[in-house]
């Protein structure tokens, strides 16, 4: 049984990862063949990095995802401080509204922000759909997941030590910030990762509501593949993919560190 087990994960992974694999392999192809491997060549990164539109929208989903992932990071880790705060029906209705966003198609969440953008413009003829928009859009879908990062760590603090500051007379904002935010960095941590890592991996929220003079790097992937084949775009999926499978081990290694140091310390105890 363990055996048909061990076949069947390995056919699924095989599965799901053969493509990835050929892509990347297909990114060092010395010809322009999407059958015929020639020998290795690193000529399609080469034109890759030549690229002035590919390093503009590169450099425009950078500084999206770092801007984005550093709002969302303060917004929701605010927030979930505020909705650990609140107890009974108005601490279940804020998860529950929080939740709406992730389990929502993200079409649906696309086309509503383009919406309202395309409303607000309207009665404001000096704003125009641009990275304005796109920063919001980002903001938007990211607060949730850093809340859910963070709102078990906030959880899992002893509320007692916040409340000793206080009576050895710590003023309440410092003793947020010297006592609560050390106490819950791996949460913010990881949450700044998430919240980078779905920004930069985003397409569909930022084709609905980039406008026309700025895109972001998954959007000018999509418009590649529109014209001509190019090898190009196997070596940027496959720096694409080295980029969001490395920030994903970060993840889970903080991860699993915080769950051994929270074991050490229940053994201590």
């Amino acid at each position: 049984m363990k055996t048909l087990s061990r076949i069947y994960n390995f056919l699924v992974f095989a599965f799901l990862y053969a493509p990835i694999v050929v892509m990347v392999v297909y990114s060092f192809n010395g010809i322009k063949s999407r059958s015929v491997f020639s020998g290795f060549s690193l000529q399609w990164y080469q034109e890759l990095f030549r690229d002035s539109v590919i390093m503009k929208s590169l450099y425009t989903s950078l500084l999206l995802a770092v801007l984005s992932a550093i709002i969302a990071t303060v917004i929701g880790t605010a927030a979930a401080i505020g909705i650990n705060a609140t107890k009974g029906l108005r601490k279940k209705m804020y998860l529950a509204v929080n939740s709406i966003p992730m389990v929502n198609p993200e079409i649906v969440t696309a086309v509503s922000l383009m919406i309202l953008f395309v409303f607000v413009i309207s009665k404001f003829n000096s704003l125009e759909m641009g990275f304005g928009t796109l920063l919001i859009s980002h903001v938007t879908f990211c607060i949730p997941y850093v809340i859910l990062e963070v709102l078990p760590k906030i959880k899992g603090m002893d509320s007692n030590v916040y409340n000793a500051a206080l009576d050895l007379g710590c003023p309440p904002a410092k003793a947020m910030l010297k006592v609560v935010l050390p106490q819950i960095k791996p949460g913010i941590v990881t949450g700044l990762i998430m919240a980078f890592t779905l920004s930069l991996d985003d397409f569909i929220i930022s084709y609905f509501n980039s406008g026309s003079n700025v895109q972001t790097l998954s959007v000018t992937i999509f418009s590649m593949t529109k014209k001509p084949y190019s090898p190009k775009i196997n070596a940027l999926s496959t720096l694409l993919f080295t980029a969001i499978l490395i920030l994903l081990l970060i993840i889970n290694l903080r991860q699993d560190k915080s769950k051994t140091a929270k074991k050490k310390g229940a053994k201590a105890k």
